[in-house]
């Protein structure tokens, strides 16, 4: 008798498919958002684009840039936008490796963990730096 997965290889690329799309609709979604409200709190403003200025150190953080989207800041909404479309490959690995681990196929749990650890160690060290 066949061992029975509850969830299979279609399964899987299937909502992973999902995933991906709904991760970067949701962040185009929230960087149009964030760009009309933009647009108009200062769409009719003049640009200096003689001396470069980056961002803002408020909007470096991840919490600092979740909090200030509740307060409605314009730039914090696309900066958001654009967190989510990051992290929208990231929670497909996740997912990999949640799939990997229920199809029992623990060379790609290991490789998936490897990839996150990989990741993660690469987002600390911007934070530090």
């Amino acid at each position: 008798m066949a061992d029975k997965h509850p969830i299979n290889d279609i399964d899987i690329e299937s909502i992973m498919g999902r995933l991906l799309r709904a991760g970067v609709l949701l962040s185009a979604i929230v960087v149009l958002a964030g760009s009309v409200l933009y647009l108009a709190e200062r769409g009719s403003s003049i640009s200096d684009h003689h001396k470069f200025r980056g961002e803002p150190a408020s909007l470096s953080y991840p919490g600092q840039i979740v909090a200030q989207s509740m307060d409605l800041k314009s730039d914090a909404i696309i900066q958001l936008g654009l967190i989510i479309l990051i992290l929208t490959p990231v929670a497909r690995i996740l997912f990999s490796i949640i799939g990997f681990f229920l199809e029992r196929d623990y060379l790609y749990v290991g490789i998936g963990l490897l990839v996150l650890g990989i990741i993660v160690l690469s987002y600390l060290g911007q934070l530090g730096g």
